[in-house]
């Protein structure tokens, strides 16, 4: 597949968790800032692909789930050579679905049928709007196709959808309401960035909805300040060398990013730089948690394999940086930190002041990916 690119050089701008893509150092993207270079360059012919397949809803390991039409909308399932419309207007506009062995059990108020999976979309197949939900549990909106099939005694749901529809629902899981346009953008360009370049973290689909890849939820709306972001920087990755990275963020790096090296990681294909984070610096995030010695044994300050680990045990609030003492304290461990998250790359934390002083997107990256080019990447028909 042939694509155009455009690129813009990073180095000519002023400066500016867990997001958190965690810690695959697949290919690397890398963000570029504004400079008045512009030259002709090669991109991976992977980043090109336009969807993204995102496993959804594991983190519950959900036994059931139900799938609902939004009212004014159509859904059709298959499964297997069965078709069922889900629709306000005919009365049934849910389903439920259980595993049984090797196959799913979908139920409607008027149908059950047997297949070894089943899909749901619009009505000529095309992307549709869904609620899907583990019952009692949490319920969500998306919009793309869904896949749902039986895996060891659950179910695995799995949505394609738009590359920019899930960078919209990324960027605004990761925002709050208060972020200004310029550092939405930035985040944008290096949530897109990931997805481009991040693939084969899992075997059944490209990304989970959790903090070891993307956090996923609801795509935000038309019209809202995330939506905008994202169709402002449509098609923008960082490359570095010509070749797109995936690009690692943190909500807070506790003054000065990390480098991959600092806490025991492998290299990534972007040589990732320890930056300064001013705001950061003036406004440090304290925590504090208690665990017992031994769950403190093997955890050391810096070591984010370790923290992994620790946090998986514990919950990931419990040691949310690497940046931490430990201390003996009553008979537990005292642990005090700074920061949350790995702390590599771009610093939400510190975007948001950047872009409060008056940083645009470019000047953010250029800050926190040094040595990165943008690069706007088009599928040619």
């Amino acid at each position: 597949m042939r694509m155009r690119t455009a690129v813009h050089s990073a180095r000519g701008s002023a400066p500016r968790g867990f997001r958190k893509p965690v810690f695959a150092f697949v290919t690397t993207l890398v963000f570029i800032s504004s400079c008045s270079l512009v030259f002709a360059q090669t991109v991976s012919p992977g980043s090109a692909v336009a969807d993204v397949r995102i496993g959804v809803l594991g983190l519950f390991h959900p036994r059931q789930l139900t799938i609902t039409a939004p009212q004014g909308h159509a859904l059709v399932v298959r499964a297997g050579d069965e078709r069922i419309v889900l629709e306000h207007s005919s009365g049934v506009h849910t389903a439920s679905v259980r595993p049984s062995g090797n196959e799913v059990i979908l139920q409607t108020r008027t149908r059950t049928v047997r297949a070894s999976a089943l899909t749901v979309a619009g009505r000529k197949n095309e992307p549709a709007d869904f609620v899907l939900a583990v019952p009692r549990k949490i319920a969500r909106r998306y919009h793309g196709a869904l896949e749902i099939r039986p895996s060891g005694g659950h179910l695995l749901a799995i949505v394609t959808m738009d590359r920019e529809t899930a960078v919209a629902s990324i960027v605004a899981s990761e925002s709050m309401a208060e972020t200004p346009f310029e550092a939405l953008k930035a985040q944008a360009v290096a949530t897109r960035s990931y997805l481009a370049a991040g693939r084969g973290r899992h075997r059944d689909f490209d990304f989970c909805d959790t903090t070891h890849c993307q956090f996923l939820r609801e795509p935000p709306g038309p019209g809202t300040a995330v939506a905008k972001a994202v169709e402002a920087t449509r098609g923008m990755v960082l490359a570095y060398e010509s070749e797109p990275f995936a690009a690692m963020y943190t909500r807070s790096c506790a003054g000065r990013t990390r480098t991959p090296a600092e806490l025991d990681l492998p290299a990534a294909t972007y040589p990732y730089f320890s930056v300064e984070c001013k705001y950061c610096r003036e406004h440090p995030v304290r925590w504090s948690s208690r665990i017992s010695a031994e769950d403190a044994a093997e955890l050391r300050s810096s070591n984010e394999p370790a923290r992994l680990r620790a946090a998986r045990r514990l919950g990931w609030s419990t040691i949310p940086s690497n940046d931490f003492t430990l201390k003996k304290e009553n008979g537990q461990i005292l642990v005090e930190g700074t920061g949350q998250g790995h702390g590599i790359g771009l610093c939400q934390s510190g975007a948001k002041a950047m872009a409060a002083d008056g940083a645009d997107f470019r000047q953010i990256l250029s800050h926190y990916y040094p040595n990165s080019t943008i690069v706007s990447i088009h599928e040619a028909i």
